[in-house]
């Protein structure tokens, strides 16, 4: 599995992703909290789980550097503990789709006439505008 990079965890963090990005860092944090790492660490101090690197993301989610502190966290523990590994594979493929943080576009608008709205941006789905076309009396 690739490593989970700081700019995702970022946007789950920031809730850039709207409600499916919350949604998703409520999945990881739930997922971080769970299983042998994090029953461990409460009995051994120094195992790492993740937690704290979560919650220190939690706190100030635009800061690269618990960001980064956090997807190294995640790293290590997937190479300790298989089912987590699967899990966040998993929980990494879901949220890949999200990441806006990554990519370029290019908006042009030349020559003819528009009649109605103009977006421009990147990653839109699911959009409909609902006005008249020219001539429309509705």
């Amino acid at each position: 599995m690739d490593s989970i990079s700081a700019s995702l965890l970022m946007t789950m963090a920031t809730g850039a992703a709207g409600e499916a990005g919350r949604q998703l860092w409520t999945a990881l944090s739930g997922l971080v909290r769970r299983g042998p790492a994090a029953a461990e660490a409460a009995a051994t101090p120094g195992q790492a789980t993740g937690e704290i690197e979560l919650a220190a993301l939690s706190e100030a989610p635009r800061d690269a550097a618990r960001a980064r502190a956090l997807s190294e966290a995640l790293g290590r523990r997937a190479r300790q503990e298989p089912w987590f590994l699967a899990e966040l594979a998993q929980w990494h493929r879901q949220a890949q789709r999200l990441d806006t943080g990554q990519g370029d576009t290019s908006n042009t608008i030349s020559g003819g006439t528009q009649n109605g709205p103009v977006l421009q941006g990147r990653d839109f789905s699911a959009i409909t505008f609902n006005v008249p076309g020219p001539g429309d009396t509705r």
